[in-house]
């Protein structure tokens, strides 16, 4: 096992491996004095995994309930999330309980929110089942949910006591969920790692067939450039807000497909978008450019996409809670490894980025 230490506003660690839902419990119980746990799960990964971690929790001392939501990203809404919180009353969780997310970005994002909220905030544990989950919505503390169609917009900074992965997990993906995380993942060598960029090109191969030793070095060190940026920065005030590059058109085209798109999907458009509006205003070359395009494809991760609604998808940037004094703060790379925040994107150079992306026949 591999373990990664952060050290924010709360410190807890990164326990990487494999075969490891099996000793959840004791992994649990050294890191909380909870006597009662509630498992939140969705009705894709409950069948999968519940039934053992479950076990686990139990043969370790503790008292499990659990909520399994309907899987998908409308879950992840102020009805379930209230839903949650009625199923932690009815079940008198304490203040010395804790709640235990098991499953992908929406199960985590939704039980750390009831986390630190619930009493005003109890222990919370991260067990990510997808690589997305695990190389990023699970390390960082961002809880929260979607309102109004809009991505993330109520949530709060809420650190776990632990994030628990157990890689074997990646297995059971489908194609399309295990590639929509490599988009995070190449996001993290664009704009901090350009050997782990490289690593990443040269270990293409292995990563597409899941080997298992590669998976390990990918997330580790994934999980280590975010806890760098997180240590520095546990709020977002200034430097995580790097973690964001592709996310600024990423999240408006999301929300333009009416979440029918994956996270990791949009991520990718909107990381090329990026990467496009960089080589325009001269920070990165021509050739970078389209070597960052490119570098999707094998991942099958999508570069262009029919028919985008080009002026909704700006409009919608709008809504950003990135933004500050009416100005977007959006990412852009200056050279390969290195990212800055940039408020001076314009509207008609979003433009030109989106319509980089609407499908052509050479694509």
């Amino acid at each position: 096992m591999k373990t990664v230490s952060v050290h924010a506003s709360r410190s807890y660690e990164i326990r990487i491996g494999r075969g490891l839902l099996q000793g959840a419990g004791e992994q649990i119980r050294a890191v909380t004095d909870a006597k009662k746990v509630m498992l939140v799960s969705d009705d894709a990964v409950w069948p999968l995994y519940g039934g053992a971690v479950r076990r686990s929790l139990e043969t370790a001392g503790l008292t499990v309930c659990s909520f399994v939501f309907p899987h998908g990203e409308s879950s992840k809404c102020a009805r379930t999330y209230l839903e949650l919180l009625d199923a932690l009353c009815a079940q008198q969780l304490t203040r010395k309980d804790a709640i235990a997310a098991l499953g992908g970005g929406v199960a985590g994002d939704l039980a750390g929110f009831a986390a630190s909220t619930y009493l005003r905030g109890i222990d919370f544990i991260q067990i990510p089942t997808t690589l997305l989950a695990q190389v990023d919505s699970s390390i960082g503390g961002k809880t929260g949910v979607d309102f109004d169609s809009y991505k993330n917009m109520v949530g709060a900074f809420h650190m776990p006591r632990l994030v628990y992965m157990n890689l074997d997990t990646l297995q059971t993906l489908d194609a399309r969920q295990y590639y929509s995380g490599f988009a995070e993942i190449m996001k993290h060598g664009l704009i901090k790692d350009a050997k782990y960029y490289e690593w990443l090109i040269s270990n293409m191969y292995e990563i597409c067939e899941r080997d298992p030793e590669t998976l390990l070095s990918m997330i580790k060190r994934s999980c280590e450039i975010k806890k760098e940026v997180v240590e520095n920065d546990p709020t977002e005030q200034g430097e995580r807000a790097l973690l964001n590059f592709g996310h600024t058109i990423g999240h408006a085209i999301e929300k333009n497909s009416g979440f029918q798109m994956l996270h990791g999907e949009c991520v990718a458009l909107g990381c090329v978008a990026a990467a496009y509006i960089s080589w325009k205003k001269e920070l990165i070359e021509m050739e970078e450019y389209y070597e960052i395009r490119d570098m999707f494809v094998p991942f099958n991760l999508p570069i262009s996409a029919d028919d985008l609604d080009v002026a909704k998808i700006v409009a919608l940037t709008k809504s950003d809670k990135k933004m500050r004094g009416g100005k977007i703060r959006f990412v852009l790379l200056d050279r390969i490894g290195h990212a800055r925040i940039d408020d001076t994107v314009t509207d008609e150079e979003m433009t030109a980025a989106i319509e980089e992306l609407n499908f052509k026949d050479e694509d």
